[in-house]
């Protein structure tokens, strides 16, 4: 409620990751992917147990946006049912925040993330866990409110396929089901009124019991159920179809796309250079020039992995996005831009890492800046910064024509260019700019030379 990850509730975190850590490394699993949604999102020490955590489960947990977190609902709502080119409008309600997507097809077209969810209603709304009519009317009278400002952006038309997932609504159609309230898996709002009458025939949480429903999802089943029915009112849905496929499931096809088809980051990327008028030929050429001397010192360095030959990359493509509000301090803009835009396949953290290189890619390097970062990557997320500087500086001049081969050795404190006999003496303005970035590098201990 304050911000604060309880220790049991930590503890407990931590002995589950490790149980999950303990299988992976049975299974010699090498592509891993884990998220961490609304708690990690609001706790004040995330950063802190994103580190425990990544030790106990042998990898590390990715903190999602909300946003990002209804697309990959989206994705996997869609690829658990028949394909279906019309409108979908999905409603997923989670322990602390609630998920609403319209889409059509594959493609998203609203994605929003509700601050309310079964588990922060229940203990706001059903306090000491006592149940009545009062408690309900305030519960979902909250839900409305929050509901109102986004409901516009979802009620596109009546013809809209409405879909429901995750725990609350799949424990809700299972009750209806189970009372003969319903006879499909389909939900409707008279069902959902019928089910509420049912608990308030309860007046403890401790004693809520009903077919289907499992102790623990009881506990938070009064607020998830004032939630749904508001969905089904404001939304104007008449009958809500349930999908098993949800969050886990998006994850699994949102990797697959990573390793298989085309990377949602990568559309990310293009999008966000096509929306801010990026030279994307300019673009290209950094990008390159920064992949070249990558390869010449990743072994050294050791950042072979693919992520950080995509980090360069992706900071080179929307290195001066920044210019398209203002020439001045554009590396501060366009960090800023980065950091806090919705992107789409991006986790909070390599949102960082890229804000982190944009905003060092010319004048004086923030060292402190990295201290955002994850402990692994600060020192890789510096090293790539210089690279991409160097990138830069090189393709000051804005020229079509290729830049020569141009070699790179590197060490932990130095950083040695090399160019064709004659070509710096024919390119002063290159060496006065390779002067300054003496300075600046040396400022944070490093040499930089060129001959």
């Amino acid at each position: 409620m304050h911000g604060d990850l309880s220790a049991p509730a930590r503890r407990r975190a931590l002995e589950c990751l490790s149980r999950f850590g303990e299988r992976l490394h049975d299974m010699h699993a090498s592509s891993v992917r884990a998220a961490g949604t609304n708690a990690l999102r609001k706790a004040r020490d995330s950063k802190a147990f994103g580190e425990e955590a990544k030790q106990a489960l042998g990898h590390p947990i990715e903190v999602i946006s909300g946003i990002e977190e209804a697309r990959l609902i989206y994705v996997g709502v869609i690829n658990s049912l028949p394909r279906n080119d019309g409108l979908r409008l999905v409603l997923d309600i989670g322990g602390g925040s609630t998920e609403v997507i319209l889409g059509q097809a594959d493609k998203p077209k609203a994605l929003e993330s509700l601050q309310m969810g079964c588990v922060a209603m229940t203990e706001t709304y059903f306090r000491g866990g006592v149940i009545s009519g009062d408690n309900f009317t305030q519960a979902r009278f909250a839900a409305r409110l929050k509901l109102r400002p986004v409901k516009a952006f979802f009620r596109d038309t009546f013809d809209i396929d409405a879909i429901g997932t995750s725990g609350t609504i799949i424990a809700t159609e299972t009750v209806a089901r189970e009372l003969g309230i319903i006879e499909s898996n389909d939900l409707t709002p008279a069902a959902v009124e019928q089910l509420i009458e049912r608990v308030l025939k309860f007046c403890h949480i401790d004693e809520l019991s009903l077919p289907g429903l499992a102790e623990r999802r009881a506990q938070v089943w009064p607020g998830g159920l004032a939630i749904l029915a508001e969905l089904l009112s404001v939304l104007r849905v008449s009958k809500l179809k349930i999908s098993d496929g949800a969050l886990r499931e998006g994850l699994l096809y949102d990797h697959l796309g990573r390793l298989q088809r085309e990377d949602a980051r990568q559309i990310s990327v293009r999008a966000m250079a096509r929306r801010f008028n990026v030279d994307e030929a300019q673009a290209g050429r950094v990008a390159q020039t920064a992949a070249d001397l990558l390869r010449q010192c990743a072994g050294q360095w050791r950042m072979s992995s693919q992520l950080a030959a995509q980090i360069i990359e992706w900071a080179a493509r929307m290195h001066e996005i920044g210019l398209d509000i203002s020439h001045d301090d554009f590396q501060r803009h366009g960090a800023y831009i980065v950091e806090n835009a919705d992107m789409p396949g991006f986790p909070r953290v390599e949102q960082k890492i890229l804000a982190f290189l944009i905003a060092n890619q010319r004048r004086q390097i923030d060292v402190n800046k990295s201290e955002i970062l994850p402990h692994a990557w600060r020192t890789s997320a510096l090293h790539l910064a210089m690279l991409l500087r160097l990138a830069v500086l090189l393709n000051r001049s804005r020229s079509t024509q290729e830049l020569p081969q141009i070699r790179l050795a590197v060490g932990d404190d130095f950083l040695a260019l090399e160019f064709p006999a004659g070509w710096l003496e024919a390119n002063p303005l290159t060496v006065a700019d390779l002067d300054r970035e003496r300075d600046f590098l040396r400022q944070i201990g490093y040499e930089l030379s060129a001959s």
